[in-house]
């Protein structure tokens, strides 16, 4: 009996410490996967290194799952040291962005390395409800010279709708971003030209604009500017303004036909929504493709840039030409405007279009108002566009010869005619055909300029 009554004591005794156990693996479990009791150390989020100007603070990104107690930041000389900031959060702040400034006073040091410590600790109850802990140490290096940056050589003057170059010099041991920009916000990209600090660009005066100036704007890693004009005469010129009414066949069928194309929900819209969707609308994301395969130039170094003048298209005549700014009347009242940013050249239907520059295809594919549509790059942020053709020659990829043919006139897109629409255009901004057409003008404007340039660069 009485061993019966132990076996008795001694199973419920089992139980219940299988019990406890059970609870305190379910404790330690809960603990475990508890977000009181993460493990992560806050994340610091600066570089390991960084190059200041003491002008701008540095932005220092600290984040915790469970939320940032505590901050120290100290900065070194390596013989002396300051602290930036100590701080205690009371209110759980799982991001903090925190500014760091160079002390203007109690900090006086001649050193162009500093070392800036950072400690942090979480809110965690990990560790023994000490939390979670991480260290960072960034070295610093002062830099306040601004980029060296002046201009070698430059077209003298730039005609509204036309192009100019420019060629430079910038120089900084951590240059970072370096460009050319205008009143506008256009920014031109440059080529590395000739030698080491040198560069070349191609700038463009968009028809649209009445004003232009542009800077070279130079830029290094420690925030310091240089900023140089680019010392143009601005040439003003008078484009066309033509007044065009529209027609009703006119209507009933090109611009149909593109919006049944392009937009079948408007196909039962009246004839002046059709028409201010294709001139407007259709329009713009064409011109926006356009931009979007044009914007890229050359980041490899160039020596040279040579191009024979524009002419693709033998025996043609002009029928239609650049900056031409139309305004579209529909029964006496006046409903869209548009600017015909190319050049229209006719001769005999399905004429063989010749390219008279090598050059490599980026675009060969229908675009809306511009039929089929043919893009060449030619180097130093140049292409030139062929629209309305019937047929392709070429493909994306190819590289073409000088006077290669690439493709047949046509009527696609929004031609009334057989014709070729060329356009050219710099890094996005079409430009006056008629420019790259004259062999004078490429010398004086181009040719010339870089040859200038290379001897100036070669006595410095």
């Amino acid at each position: 009996m009485n061993k019966f009554k132990n076996r008795q004591r001694n199973g419920s005794s089992g139980i219940i410490i299988s019990i406890i156990l059970i609870l305190i693996i379910a404790a330690m479990g809960f603990l475990y996967k508890s977000s009181m009791f993460e493990r992560n150390a806050p994340k610091i989020g600066i570089a390991s290194t960084i190059n200041w100007n003491l002008k701008k603070p540095l932005k220092l990104n600290l984040s915790d799952d469970s939320g940032i107690k505590f901050v120290r930041i100290t900065l070194s000389d390596g013989k002396n040291s300051i602290l930036l900031l100590k701080k205690v959060y009371t209110k759980v702040e799982k991001n903090q962005l925190i500014d760091i400034k160079f002390p203007r006073t109690g900090f006086v040091s001649t050193k162009k390395i500093f070392q800036l410590n950072i400690e942090v600790t979480d809110s965690s109850k990990w560790n023994f409800f000490s939390g979670n802990s991480a260290q960072k140490t960034v070295k610093i290096k002062i830099d306040r010279k601004r980029p060296e940056l002046f201009v070698v050589n430059n077209s003298y003057k730039i005609i509204k709708g036309g192009v100019a170059t420019v060629v430079f010099k910038a120089k900084d041991d951590n240059l970072k971003d370096l460009y050319i920009q205008t009143n506008f916000g256009k920014k031109y990209f440059p080529t590395p030209f000739y030698k080491e600090n040198y560069y070349i660009s191609l700038i463009a005066w968009p028809v649209e604009k009445d004003k232009f100036r542009a800077n070279i704007i130079a830029t290094d890693d420690a925030g310091n500017i240089s900023r140089v004009p680019i010392r143009l005469y601005y040439k003003d010129k008078k484009y066309r303004i033509s007044k065009i009414k529209l027609t009703d066949n006119f209507l009933d069928g090109k611009i149909s036909d593109l919006v049944e194309e392009n937009n079948p929900d408007l196909a039962n819209a009246s004839k002046v929504k059709k028409f201010k969707y294709v001139n407007e609308t259709l329009r713009k994301k064409n011109e926006d493709l356009i931009e979007k395969m044009t914007t890229k130039t050359d980041t490899a170094m160039i020596n040279n840039f040579k191009q024979n003048k524009f002419y693709p298209l033998k025996n043609a005549a002009a029928v239609a030409s650049f900056g031409d700014h139309r305004f579209y009347s529909y029964k006496g009242k006046e409903i869209s405007s548009a600017w015909h940013l190319g050049l229209d050249l006719a001769s005999i239907a399905g004429a063989k279009i010749r390219t008279q520059n090598p050059g490599v295809v980026v675009y060969a594919d229908p675009n809306g108002i511009y039929g089929n549509n043919l893009i060449i790059y030619h180097g130093l942020g140049l292409y030139t566009l062929y629209g309305h053709t019937s047929s392709f020659l070429v493909s994306v990829g190819d590289k073409v010869k000088a006077r290669q043919a690439i493709a047949d006139t046509g009527m696609t897109g929004l031609a009334l005619g057989d014709h070729l629409h060329l356009g050219v255009v710099v890094q996005g901004v079409e430009v006056r055909p008629e420019e790259w057409m004259d062999k004078t003008w490429m010398k004086l404007n181009i040719f010339d300029i870089i040859k200038s340039a290379k001897k100036m660069i070669d006595r410095k």
